[in-house]
């Protein structure tokens, strides 16, 4: 297994959600909406011989300018348990492809405000952990 058969396990994943465009590594622009897939950090040995390693990823939605009306609506459609759902999508396959034992979106926090260059946009982080070997 390696991270880059996970992020591309968890781009697979996202681009279930018709009109999100996903990046699976850190991009120089954004287009939203668009996930953002970036490895936070990797535990090691998490069962005898070194048989479970953790990954965790923070999937970061970016859905349109903060000064957008429609921008906390379309989050709360991202959010919200049901079709077209980050949650729903990410543990769609939970091998992510063969990549993994198993992932979890653990939560959602960090509404807000996310600056790019000038802009303003309206963002949340999604918490994601990845079981693998």
């Amino acid at each position: 297994m390696s991270i880059a058969a996970i992020r591309q396990g968890l781009g697979a994943n996202l681009g279930t959600i018709r009109g999100l465009r996903v990046a699976e590594t850190i991009p120089d622009q954004v287009n939203p909406p668009q996930a953002v897939v970036a490895l936070q950090s990797v535990a090691y040995d998490g069962a005898l011989r070194g048989g479970l390693t953790t990954y965790s990823f923070m999937v970061t939605l970016i859905v349109g300018r903060a000064s957008e009306r429609t921008a906390q609506r379309i989050l709360d459609g991202y959010i919200s348990p049901g079709d077209g759902a980050i949650k729903n999508a990410i543990e769609s396959d939970k091998t992510l492809g063969g990549s993994c034992y198993d992932v979890r979106v653990e939560a959602m926090s960090s509404v807000g405000s996310l600056t790019i260059g000038e802009v303003n946009y309206l963002a949340a982080d999604f918490t994601v952990t990845v079981y693998g070997n």
